[in-house]
Protein backbone atom coordinates (compact mmCIF):
# COMPACT_ATOMS: atom_id res chain seq x y z
CA UNK A 1 0.00 0.00 0.00
CA UNK A 2 1.54 3.41 -0.96
CA UNK A 3 2.15 5.64 1.86
CA UNK A 4 0.17 9.02 1.96
CA UNK A 5 3.03 10.96 3.05
CA UNK A 6 6.32 9.32 1.75
CA UNK A 7 9.26 9.49 3.45
CA UNK A 8 11.70 11.84 2.07
CA UNK A 9 14.60 10.53 4.23
CA UNK A 10 17.53 9.15 2.64
CA UNK A 11 17.83 5.13 3.13
CA UNK A 12 21.09 4.31 4.67
CA UNK A 13 22.19 2.07 2.34
CA UNK A 14 21.97 4.88 -0.05
CA UNK A 15 24.96 6.94 1.71
CA UNK A 16 28.38 7.19 0.48
CA UNK A 17 31.29 7.02 2.54
CA UNK A 18 31.44 11.22 2.66
CA UNK A 19 28.01 10.86 3.51
CA UNK A 20 28.93 8.48 6.19
CA UNK A 21 31.35 10.14 7.90
CA UNK A 22 30.38 13.29 7.73
CA UNK A 23 27.11 11.82 9.28
CA UNK A 24 29.14 10.26 12.04
CA UNK A 25 30.88 13.58 12.70
CA UNK A 26 27.49 15.37 13.33
CA UNK A 27 26.12 12.45 15.52
CA UNK A 28 29.24 12.08 17.65
CA UNK A 29 28.75 16.38 18.03
CA UNK A 30 25.22 16.51 19.33
CA UNK A 31 25.77 13.01 21.58
CA UNK A 32 28.92 15.31 22.87
CA UNK A 33 26.50 18.20 23.58
CA UNK A 34 24.00 15.60 25.28
CA UNK A 35 26.41 13.98 27.44
CA UNK A 36 27.61 17.70 28.49
CA UNK A 37 23.85 18.95 28.79
CA UNK A 38 23.53 16.23 31.07
CA UNK A 39 26.18 16.60 33.19
CA UNK A 40 25.00 20.07 33.26
CA UNK A 41 21.33 19.53 34.26
CA UNK A 42 22.58 16.77 37.42
CA UNK A 43 25.39 18.50 38.52
CA UNK A 44 23.74 20.18 41.48
CA UNK A 45 22.07 17.13 42.78
CA UNK A 46 24.10 14.20 41.45
CA UNK A 47 27.71 16.18 41.01
CA UNK A 48 29.17 12.48 41.40
CA UNK A 49 27.02 11.34 37.74
CA UNK A 50 27.23 14.79 36.71
CA UNK A 51 31.52 14.10 36.17
CA UNK A 52 31.02 10.63 34.43
CA UNK A 53 28.81 12.62 31.65
CA UNK A 54 31.34 15.15 31.60
CA UNK A 55 33.91 12.22 30.94
CA UNK A 56 31.68 10.73 28.44
CA UNK A 57 31.49 13.78 26.67
CA UNK A 58 35.41 13.93 26.24
CA UNK A 59 35.45 11.12 24.60
CA UNK A 60 32.87 11.71 22.29
CA UNK A 61 34.47 15.23 21.47
CA UNK A 62 37.78 12.78 20.50
CA UNK A 63 35.95 10.25 18.70
CA UNK A 64 34.27 13.31 16.50
CA UNK A 65 38.42 14.84 15.92
CA UNK A 66 39.18 11.04 14.83
CA UNK A 67 36.53 11.36 12.16
CA UNK A 68 36.93 15.03 11.38
CA UNK A 69 40.61 14.47 10.71
CA UNK A 70 39.86 11.49 8.70
CA UNK A 71 36.99 13.06 6.55
CA UNK A 72 39.48 16.28 5.96
CA UNK A 73 42.06 14.06 4.27
CA UNK A 74 39.76 12.39 2.32
CA UNK A 75 36.99 14.82 1.23
CA UNK A 76 38.46 18.06 1.94
CA UNK A 77 36.87 20.24 4.64
CA UNK A 78 33.45 20.79 3.12
CA UNK A 79 31.41 18.89 5.53
CA UNK A 80 28.36 17.50 4.04
CA UNK A 81 25.22 19.09 6.03
CA UNK A 82 23.41 15.37 7.02
CA UNK A 83 22.08 14.78 10.26
CA UNK A 84 20.43 11.27 11.84
CA UNK A 85 16.95 12.69 11.23
CA UNK A 86 17.91 12.95 7.08
CA UNK A 87 18.45 9.11 7.20
CA UNK A 88 15.73 6.62 8.04
CA UNK A 89 16.55 3.86 10.49
CA UNK A 90 17.41 6.21 13.08
CA UNK A 91 14.91 6.90 16.45
CA UNK A 92 13.65 10.01 17.35
CA UNK A 93 14.46 10.18 20.62
CA UNK A 94 12.54 12.37 23.31
CA UNK A 95 15.19 15.35 24.34
CA UNK A 96 14.99 13.97 28.10
CA UNK A 97 17.64 16.13 28.53
CA UNK A 98 15.18 19.46 27.94
CA UNK A 99 13.03 17.69 30.76
CA UNK A 100 12.41 20.01 33.57
CA UNK A 101 12.56 17.31 36.04
CA UNK A 102 15.46 15.01 34.79
CA UNK A 103 15.53 12.06 37.16
CA UNK A 104 18.92 10.20 37.25
CA UNK A 105 17.38 6.97 36.00
CA UNK A 106 16.35 8.72 32.68
CA UNK A 107 19.63 10.53 32.61
CA UNK A 108 21.42 7.26 32.63
CA UNK A 109 18.78 5.04 30.65
CA UNK A 110 18.97 7.97 27.75
CA UNK A 111 22.99 7.13 27.61
CA UNK A 112 22.53 3.64 27.19
CA UNK A 113 20.05 3.89 24.71
CA UNK A 114 22.57 6.35 22.68
CA UNK A 115 25.50 3.93 23.06
CA UNK A 116 23.82 1.29 21.41
CA UNK A 117 22.73 3.49 19.09
CA UNK A 118 26.37 4.45 17.94
CA UNK A 119 27.24 0.61 17.81
CA UNK A 120 24.99 -0.12 15.73
CA UNK A 121 25.41 2.47 12.97
CA UNK A 122 29.10 2.26 13.36
CA UNK A 123 28.95 -1.64 12.86
CA UNK A 124 26.55 -0.96 9.56
CA UNK A 125 28.72 1.96 8.58
CA UNK A 126 31.67 -0.25 8.71
CA UNK A 127 30.36 -3.16 6.76
CA UNK A 128 29.12 -0.19 3.79
CA UNK A 129 32.54 1.24 3.34
CA UNK A 130 34.52 0.57 1.10
CA UNK A 131 37.96 2.21 1.90
CA UNK A 132 40.51 0.00 3.87
CA UNK A 133 40.97 3.18 6.46
CA UNK A 134 37.81 4.45 6.54
CA UNK A 135 36.44 0.75 7.57
CA UNK A 136 39.46 0.64 10.17
CA UNK A 137 37.91 3.53 11.62
CA UNK A 138 34.56 2.52 11.88
CA UNK A 139 34.97 -0.72 13.08
CA UNK A 140 37.16 0.48 15.83
CA UNK A 141 34.72 3.22 16.63
CA UNK A 142 32.17 0.20 16.73
CA UNK A 143 34.13 -1.70 19.02
CA UNK A 144 34.82 1.35 21.62
CA UNK A 145 30.98 2.38 21.18
CA UNK A 146 30.39 -1.30 22.12
CA UNK A 147 32.87 -0.72 25.36
CA UNK A 148 31.51 2.23 26.64
CA UNK A 149 28.96 0.54 28.93
CA UNK A 150 32.21 -1.16 30.50
CA UNK A 151 33.96 1.83 30.42
CA UNK A 152 31.24 4.08 32.21
CA UNK A 153 31.19 1.31 34.70
CA UNK A 154 34.48 1.98 35.42
CA UNK A 155 34.60 5.80 35.15
CA UNK A 156 31.44 5.31 37.36
CA UNK A 157 33.72 2.96 39.96
CA UNK A 158 36.72 5.65 39.43
CA UNK A 159 34.48 9.28 39.88
CA UNK A 160 31.42 7.88 42.57
CA UNK A 161 33.00 5.25 44.77
CA UNK A 162 30.77 3.41 47.00
CA UNK A 163 30.64 6.46 49.05
CA UNK A 164 29.64 8.81 46.22
CA UNK A 165 26.88 6.09 45.14
CA UNK A 166 25.89 5.58 48.80
CA UNK A 167 25.35 9.53 48.87
CA UNK A 168 23.58 9.50 45.43
CA UNK A 169 21.41 6.56 46.28
CA UNK A 170 20.18 8.61 49.82
CA UNK A 171 19.93 11.72 47.42
CA UNK A 172 17.64 9.73 45.36
CA UNK A 173 15.78 8.35 48.21
CA UNK A 174 14.96 11.91 49.76
CA UNK A 175 13.64 13.24 46.38
CA UNK A 176 11.07 10.05 46.03
CA UNK A 177 10.15 10.72 49.46
CA UNK A 178 9.56 14.42 48.52
CA UNK A 179 8.18 13.82 45.64
CA UNK A 180 5.87 10.52 45.72
CA UNK A 181 5.87 9.33 49.43
CA UNK A 182 5.03 12.49 51.65
CA UNK A 183 1.96 14.14 49.06
CA UNK A 184 1.10 9.95 48.73
CA UNK A 185 0.57 9.28 52.69
CA UNK A 186 -1.20 12.87 53.37
CA UNK A 187 -3.73 11.77 50.75
CA UNK A 188 -3.92 8.26 51.96
CA UNK A 189 -4.26 9.30 55.28
CA UNK A 190 -6.56 12.06 54.36
CA UNK A 191 -8.99 9.18 52.22
CA UNK A 192 -9.06 6.33 54.61
CA UNK A 193 -9.50 8.95 57.75
CA UNK A 194 -12.12 11.36 56.58
CA UNK A 195 -14.07 9.18 54.39
CA UNK A 196 -14.94 6.91 57.46
CA UNK A 197 -17.39 8.82 58.92
CA UNK A 198 -19.52 9.58 56.12
CA UNK A 199 -19.50 5.81 54.63
CA UNK A 200 -20.21 4.40 58.12
CA UNK A 201 -22.63 6.92 58.41
CA UNK A 202 -24.89 6.07 55.34
CA UNK A 203 -24.42 2.26 56.20
CA UNK A 204 -26.07 2.52 59.94
CA UNK A 205 -28.29 5.36 58.70
CA UNK A 206 -29.84 3.28 55.49
CA UNK A 207 -28.62 -0.33 55.47
CA UNK A 208 -28.65 -0.64 52.05
CA UNK A 209 -24.98 -1.96 50.59
CA UNK A 210 -25.73 -0.38 47.15
CA UNK A 211 -26.69 3.07 48.34
CA UNK A 212 -23.47 3.07 50.54
CA UNK A 213 -21.10 2.16 48.32
CA UNK A 214 -22.10 5.35 46.23
CA UNK A 215 -21.91 7.45 49.15
CA UNK A 216 -18.44 6.08 49.49
CA UNK A 217 -17.58 6.48 45.80
CA UNK A 218 -18.91 9.90 46.21
CA UNK A 219 -16.27 10.94 48.90
CA UNK A 220 -13.43 8.91 47.55
CA UNK A 221 -13.59 10.55 44.16
CA UNK A 222 -14.29 14.44 45.26
CA UNK A 223 -11.72 13.60 48.31
CA UNK A 224 -8.94 12.87 45.40
CA UNK A 225 -10.17 15.53 43.03
CA UNK A 226 -9.98 18.47 45.73
CA UNK A 227 -6.83 16.88 47.64
CA UNK A 228 -4.52 16.50 43.99
CA UNK A 229 -5.80 19.79 43.45
CA UNK A 230 -4.59 21.50 46.75
CA UNK A 231 -0.85 19.78 46.69
CA UNK A 232 -0.23 20.99 43.32
CA UNK A 233 -1.12 24.20 43.56
CA UNK A 234 0.73 24.45 47.31
CA UNK A 235 3.89 25.04 45.55
CA UNK A 236 5.53 24.67 42.22
CA UNK A 237 8.45 22.99 43.81
CA UNK A 238 11.27 25.57 42.85
CA UNK A 239 12.27 26.42 46.10
CA UNK A 240 10.87 23.47 48.21
CA UNK A 241 12.94 21.00 46.40
CA UNK A 242 9.47 18.63 46.24
CA UNK A 243 9.32 18.29 42.50
CA UNK A 244 6.80 18.74 40.06
CA UNK A 245 3.56 20.21 41.28
CA UNK A 246 1.72 17.15 38.78
CA UNK A 247 3.34 14.27 40.16
CA UNK A 248 2.48 15.66 43.58
CA UNK A 249 -0.82 15.94 43.15
CA UNK A 250 -1.63 12.93 41.05
CA UNK A 251 0.06 11.29 43.86
CA UNK A 252 -1.74 13.06 46.42
CA UNK A 253 -4.94 12.65 44.22
CA UNK A 254 -4.37 8.68 43.40
CA UNK A 255 -3.80 8.01 47.35
CA UNK A 256 -6.64 10.07 48.65
CA UNK A 257 -9.74 7.97 46.17
CA UNK A 258 -7.67 4.48 46.85
CA UNK A 259 -8.09 5.09 50.29
CA UNK A 260 -11.85 6.19 50.36
CA UNK A 261 -12.42 3.33 48.08
CA UNK A 262 -11.03 0.81 50.26
CA UNK A 263 -13.81 0.22 52.61
CA UNK A 264 -16.63 1.69 50.18
CA UNK A 265 -15.63 -1.38 48.06
CA UNK A 266 -17.01 -4.15 50.19
CA UNK A 267 -20.66 -2.66 50.06
CA UNK A 268 -20.97 -4.17 46.83
CA UNK A 269 -21.77 -7.22 48.86
CA UNK A 270 -25.39 -7.37 49.08
CA UNK A 271 -25.11 -8.86 52.45
CA UNK A 272 -24.74 -5.41 55.04
CA UNK A 273 -23.33 -7.63 57.77
CA UNK A 274 -21.13 -9.19 55.78
CA UNK A 275 -20.08 -5.93 53.79
CA UNK A 276 -19.97 -4.10 57.10
CA UNK A 277 -17.35 -6.65 58.51
CA UNK A 278 -15.75 -6.80 55.65
CA UNK A 279 -14.90 -2.90 55.66
CA UNK A 280 -14.21 -2.38 59.32
CA UNK A 281 -11.63 -4.96 58.49
CA UNK A 282 -10.11 -3.00 55.50
CA UNK A 283 -10.25 0.10 57.70
CA UNK A 284 -8.14 -1.79 60.37
CA UNK A 285 -5.21 -2.72 57.60
CA UNK A 286 -5.23 0.45 56.08
CA UNK A 287 -4.94 2.61 59.34
CA UNK A 288 -1.74 0.30 60.28
CA UNK A 289 -0.58 0.29 56.60
CA UNK A 290 -0.10 4.18 57.18
CA UNK A 291 1.33 3.68 60.28
CA UNK A 292 3.79 1.60 58.73
CA UNK A 293 4.48 3.55 55.69
CA UNK A 294 4.94 6.47 58.21
CA UNK A 295 7.58 4.52 60.24
CA UNK A 296 9.62 3.12 56.71
CA UNK A 297 9.81 6.45 54.80
CA UNK A 298 9.22 9.51 57.27
CA UNK A 299 11.39 7.94 60.52
CA UNK A 300 8.26 8.36 62.63
CA UNK A 301 8.16 6.71 65.53
CA UNK A 302 5.87 3.37 65.41
CA UNK A 303 4.21 3.94 68.40
CA UNK A 304 3.54 7.64 67.61
CA UNK A 305 2.30 6.97 64.25
CA UNK A 306 -0.58 4.21 65.80
CA UNK A 307 -1.51 7.07 68.01
CA UNK A 308 -1.67 9.46 65.34
CA UNK A 309 -3.36 7.80 62.99
CA UNK A 310 -4.81 4.44 63.86
CA UNK A 311 -6.22 6.39 67.34
CA UNK A 312 -7.32 9.14 65.24
CA UNK A 313 -8.94 6.67 62.93
CA UNK A 314 -11.43 4.86 65.37
CA UNK A 315 -12.42 7.64 66.90
CA UNK A 316 -13.73 9.18 63.03
CA UNK A 317 -14.86 5.30 62.58
CA UNK A 318 -16.76 5.25 66.22
CA UNK A 319 -18.21 8.50 65.15
CA UNK A 320 -19.83 7.73 61.90
CA UNK A 321 -21.07 4.73 63.51
CA UNK A 322 -22.92 6.79 66.06
CA UNK A 323 -24.22 9.65 63.97
CA UNK A 324 -25.91 6.56 61.22
CA UNK A 325 -27.28 4.81 63.97
CA UNK A 326 -28.99 7.86 65.78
Amino acid sequence: MALLWPDSRRAFSSLSEREILALAVTAEEEDGRIYSELAVRLADTYPGSAALFEAMSAEEDEHRRRLLDLYVARFGTRLVPIRREHVRGFLRRKPIWLLKNLTLDQARQEVWEMEESAYRFYLAAAEQAGDAEIRKLLGDLAAQERQHARRADQLDAEILGPEGHASETREAHRQFVLTYVQPGLAGLMDGSVSTLAPVFAAAFATGDTWQTFLVGLAAAVGAGISMGFTEAASDDGRLTGRGSPVKRGFAAGLMTALGGLGHALPYLIADFTIATTIAAFVVLVELWAIAFIQRRYMQTPFWRAVLQVVLGGALVFAAGILIGSA
